[in-house]
């Protein structure tokens, strides 16, 4: 080859065979060096939040407060403040023409779609044998098509059972003889157990008048 000899062929053949040797040799114990070991955990821990089934069963697990409770302790001024937004729809006058809903004045306790001159829809009508209780207008306000299926109210409904009890409140007012608030029954329940807890309670002993002897 070119007057080469086969001595001289076969020595530059080993030295590239060397040197490619010699490269792999150092990448491998380049790896063994500055090879990075996996850590078993993360240096910083990220907390996420919880999912929102477990919120909301928590909430679900929180104690309901009821309506006679909140109605015992609601604010009519803030009820009457709520009901702004409604006047667009009701009027609250005695005596006060129906709008696009009947006139809510004295509605407390009054028979359900039977508003003279205001033509409610089927949904209503097939509850004439019932009144607008507390109870039932704050299911109405709260949903209104899933209290009453089919109604032409468009009102989406309100949320806060604190915020509809002061509307309930502000609506009572609307009558020359309020209704009366509902009872606490959970409340009424409690209180003769607390006295009766209270009168097993022995008495307490009096001190005696005789003096003790020296």
């Amino acid at each position: 080859m070119f007057g080469m000899d086969t001595m001289t062929i076969n020595k530059i053949a080993g030295a590239g065979l060397g040197a490619v040797l010699l490269v792999m040799g150092l990448n491998i114990v380049a790896d063994g060096v500055y090879h990075a070991k996996t850590p078993e955990k993360t240096a910083i821990a990220i907390e996420l939040p919880e999912a929102d089934g477990a919120g909301a069963a928590a909430e679900a697990e929180a104690p309901k407060v009821s309506l006679a409770s909140l109605l015992a302790s609601a604010d009519a001024a803030k009820g009457e403040s709520a009901f702004r937004a409604c006047k667009a729809c009701h009027t609250v006058e005695d005596g006060g023409q129906n709008k696009v809903g009947p006139n809510l004045y004295n509605i407390v306790n009054h028979a359900i779609g039977t508003r003279d001159g205001f033509s409610y829809s089927s949904a209503l009508t097939e509850k004439t044998s019932e009144t607008w209780t507390f109870e039932n207008l704050d299911a109405f306000i709260k949903k209104p098509k899933d209290w009453a299926p089919g109604t032409k109210m468009s009102y989406g409904g309100m949320k806060g059972d604190e915020k509809r009890a002061d509307l309930l409140a502000y609506l009572r007012t609307l009558s020359a003889t309020p209704a009366d608030l509902p009872v606490d029954e959970s409340a009424s329940s409690e209180q003769p157990a607390a006295e009766e807890a209270s009168a097993e309670q022995p008495a307490a002993a009096e001190p005696s008048a005789e003096q003790p002897k020296e």
